[in-house]
C-alpha cells in the first residue's frame, strides 16, 4: 500500500520532541508498504528550520517532503495561525500530486491538517484515517488561548466535520473516547492505539556520568523536565518548587527543552535567583537517552485543566522506559498508569509544595526510587510497548483499506 501521512510538525530522531509517527512510519515501510510523509522544513519546539532538504529518503520505503510554511509558531497566533494554513495549503497541492495513495492519514493537532488530508483522501478516492493526538480546538478553548468566538465556532464545525468523515478515527488515549462520542463521531469508527515508547531506546543500568560531568552535576538529586517549554507545561510551578528546595543542596531541577515560554521562564528563575536549576538547549530523541540517564526522577507537569486529565504524554513513557520514578502533576488516565505501576509519585496540578515534596521525598530514600523506576520499566514493556503499537497501526490501516470496494487510484 502507498500511505500518505500529512503531519506539520513531524519529527526525525535527530530532532528535538517525540518520535512516535518515525517509528510508526519506519515499522510500515519495513512491512513492505509505502510510506510518503509531508511535514514542515522547522521545528514545532525551537521554530529554527531542521532541514534545507526539500524531499528526503529516512530509510527504503519511507520518504519526507517538506512543505512551503509561513509565519512562526513562536510568536502570536495570528502567526502560528498562518503557519497552520499555509502548510494546509501547500500540503494539498503536494498530496494531490502523490500517485496511488491507498490511505491518507491525518494527525491533529493542529486540525487545518487534518482538513486537508480529508480533502487530498476524497479527490484521490482514497481511504481518510484520522489520528487524534490532543484535543482540539478543546485544549486551546479550555486553556483561554483561543477565544475568538468566531474561531471557536469555526474549529468546532471543522472537528465535527472530520469526526463524521472519517473511514477510522484512531486515538492514543482512552481518555480521549468520550469527547469523540460526544462530538459526532461513530463509536464504531473509534479505535486506540496507546502512546507509548520503543523501549529498546533506553537502558534502565545507565547512569548518565559523561552527560553530568559535561554539566556539572556530579553527585546531585536531578529531577529532570524534558519537553516543550509552552504555555500548557505549567513550569512557572517548578520554579516555585524549586524554590522552597533551595535549602537543600543535593537537588538540581534540570529543564531540557524548548518553546516560547523558555526565555520567560529563564529570566524568571534569573529573578528569583535560584542556583538550583539549570536550563538546557533542546536535545534530539537519539540523544535523549543519554539525558534520563544522568535523571535521577523526570517531571511531567500540565495546567491544572479538566481536559489534561484525558491525555497520555509522551514524556512520562520515556521517563519510564530509561526505568526513572515519575513526578507526575497531571490528574486522570496518566495518574491511574503511574499509581497502578507504581512507578512514581503523583501531586496535585498547580500545587508547587507538593510537588517539591514529592522531589525531595525521593531524594530521601534512593532505593525507593530506583523501585518505583523498576515498575514503571516493566509496565511499559508490558502494555505500551512502540512495537506492538506499530502492528496495531498496521491492522487498522489493512482493514480500513481492504474493507472497502475495489476503486480507481490517480
Amino acid at each position: 500500500m502507498h500511505i500518505l501521512l500529512i503531519h506539520q510538525v513531524f519529527v526525525r530522531p535527530d530532532d528535538p520532541g517525540g518520535t512516535r509517527h518515525y517509528e510508526l512510519a519506519l515499522a510500515l515501510a519495513r512491512s513492505g508498504h509505502k510510506v510518503t510523509i509531508l511535514a514542515s522544513p522547522y521545528s514545532y519546539q525551537t521554530g529554527l528550520r531542521v532541514t534545507e532538504k526539500q524531499r528526503e529518503m529516512l530509510a527504503p520505503g519511507l520518504e519526507v517532503i517538506r512543505c512551503s510554511v509561513w509565519g512562526n509558531v513562536h510568536r502570536s497566533f495570528f502567526w502560528r495561525a498562518i503557519g497552520f494554513f499555509s502548510f494546509m495549503l501547500s500540503s494539498l497541492f503536494l498530496g494531490l500530486a502523490q500517485p496511488k495513495v491507498d490511505l491518507v492519514w491525518g494527525t491533529s493537532p493542529p486540525l487545518p491538517q487534518v482538513l486537508t488530508a480529508w480533502l487530498v483522501a476524497r479527490l484521490k478516492r482514497a481511504k481518510f484515517l484520522f489520528e487524534v493526538r490532543d484535543l482540539w480546538p478543546a485544549f486551546p478553548i479550555q486553556l483561554g488561548i483561543l477565544r475568538n468566538p468566531v474561531w471557536i465556532w469555526i474549529s468546532l464545525q471543522m472537528e465535527r466535520f472530520l469526526y463524521r468523515r472519517a473511514d477510522c478515527l484512531v486515538v492514543n488515549s482512552p481518555g480521549f473516547v468520550d469527547h469523540l462520542t460526544t462530538h459526532g463521531a461513530a463509536p464504531e469508527k473509534i479505535h486506540l492505539v496507546r502512546n507509548g515508547v520503543d523501549p529498546a531506546m533506553f537502558d534502565p543500568a545507565s547512569k548518565g556520568f559523561g552527560f553530568r560531568a559535561k554539566n556539572n552535576l556530579q553527585g546531585k538529586f536531578i529531577a529532570l523536565y524534558a519537553g516543550a517549554h509552552g504555555v500548557s507545561n505549567d513550569l512557572e510551578i517548578l520554579l516555585d518548587a524549586a524554590d522552597l528546595l533551595c535549602d537543600d543542596p543535593r537537588i538540581r531541577f534540570l529543564l531540557v527543552g524548548d518553546g516560547k515560554e523558555k526565555p520567560h521562564l529563564a529570566l524568571r528563575a534569573t529573578e528569583m535567583k535560584l542556583e538550583n536549576i539549570l536550563f538546557l538547549p533542546p536535545v534530539p530523541k537519539q540523544g535523549m537517552p543519554e539525558v534520563l540517564a544522568a535523571a535521577d526522577c523526570g517531571i511531567a507537569i500540565l495546567k491544572p485543566i479538566p481536559l489534561y486529565g484525558t491525555t497520555y504524554p509522551n514524556k512520562v513513557f520515556d521517563y519510564m522506559a530509561a526505568g526513572r520514578p515519575v513526578v507526575l502533576a497531571i490528574d486522570g488516565v496518566i495518574r491511574k498508569v503511574v499509581e497502578e505501576a507504581g512507578a512514581g509519585l503523583a501531586v496535585p496540578p498547580g500545587d508547587p509544595r507538593a510537588l517539591a515534596e514529592a522531589v525531595r521525598a525521593l531524594a530521601d530514600d534512593p532505593a525507593r526510587a530506583q523501585e518505583m523506576g523498576r515498575r514503571g520499566r516493566a509496565c511499559v514493556e508490558r502494555d505500551f510497548d512502540r512495537r506492538e503499537q506499530a502492528d496495531q497501526m498496521e491492522n487498522l490501516i489493512e482493514e480500513t483499506v481492504h474493507n472497502n470496494p475495489k476503486r480507481e487510484t490517480k
